[in-house]
């Protein structure tokens, strides 16, 4: 039983999602982290998941974290984690998406791992008491964070969500899609190449195409995307932005146009998390402006993925 007490049944496949227990210290980059993780299985970002936090008058929602594709709790919110949970907020993240015995996460079809959003959402509300939580999804953390609000009724149980690098409207992964899509058979042995979840994200996609049917967002919560012009996985950029009513959408260089942060460097970038800080709590100190290098952040992504 999911969202506004209509009843989703899980499709065939379905597992519970994982919570990590293990915690772990804060990191800088993708690659600090995917190393520590490495040799510590279980491991959660340093803040999270402490089932006994109870949320302030002052932060009254928890804060759901969800990593990206091929990632995990730890890889991706080693750094953002810590700083939300001593700002005083109740923090919460899970591995989803991942096959049995799985170190990393993110790999599986997008629908079942909404069906664990949804699943790990009742299970912090319980244990808090609280009403509502704040979802904030990095990639395809922000893909399946919005199915399980818009598709799967769980809008009444979201105060608002975040999408950092959102996939909103699929993205063509360095320009790959287009060629792949123009070969007969070539999704199908770009998903083994990828992954299952990395197909589904792909622009035109028949799933990205099912999320935004009928409009990409729903009545209730607040929307808001972070986005960057240089995105490597997402273009046109474009594609980032949510149309539906009331959606906010944040353009990394609008704020600060020396940042040239993309894709892969979104969550380990100081000025991403401050403004993470402002938008889940507007009382918040304005982020400070700093130069980022276009390209920060791919080597230790790609470091990270083939230790």
């Amino acid at each position: 039983m999911l969202g506004s007490g209509v009843a989703h049944a899980a499709p065939a496949g379905y597992r519970p999602p994982e919570v990590p227990t293990r915690i772990g210290p804060v990191q800088t980059d993708h690659m600090a982290a995917a190393q520590y993780q490495k040799n510590h299985s279980d491991v959660a970002p340093l803040g999270t998941n402490n089932f006994g936090c109870v949320p302030s008058a002052a932060r009254p929602r928890p804060v759901v974290l969800a990593h990206g594709t091929d990632s995990s709790a730890y890889s991706d919110y080693s750094a953002i984690a810590p700083q939300l949970a001593a700002a005083g907020f109740c923090v919460f993240a899970l591995n989803y998406g991942g096959k049995p015995a799985a170190d990393s996460y993110g790999t599986e079809d997008v629908v079942l791992s909404a069906h664990q959003i949804g699943a790990f959402v009742d299970q912090v509300l319980a244990a808090t008491g609280a009403t509502q939580v704040d979802l904030v999804g990095f990639s395809q953390g922000a893909t399946v964070t919005r199915y399980y609000v818009n598709k799967l009724g769980g809008a009444p149980k979201v105060g608002q969500w975040v999408g950092l690098a959102s996939p909103s409207y699929g993205g063509v992964m360095y320009g790959l899609v287009p060629v792949v899509n123009a070969v007969p058979g070539g999704m199908q042995a770009f998903a083994r190449v990828t992954s299952v979840a990395a197909v589904q994200q792909a622009e035109g996609s028949p799933i990205m195409l099912e999320l935004n049917a009928g409009g990409d967002t729903v009545p209730g919560p607040k929307y808001v995307t972070i986005g960057s012009r240089v995105d490597e996985m997402i273009q046109p950029f474009s594609n980032i932005a949510l149309r539906g009513p009331g959606a906010e959408n944040i353009t990394l260089q609008d704020r600060c146009a020396i940042n040239l942060t993309g894709h892969f460097h979104m969550v380990y970038d100081a000025f991403v998390q401050e403004l993470l800080l402002t938008v889940l709590d507007p009382t918040a100190p304005a982020p400070v402006c700093r130069p980022v290098m276009l390209g920060t952040g791919i080597p230790e992504v790609i470091i990270a993925g083939n230790s």
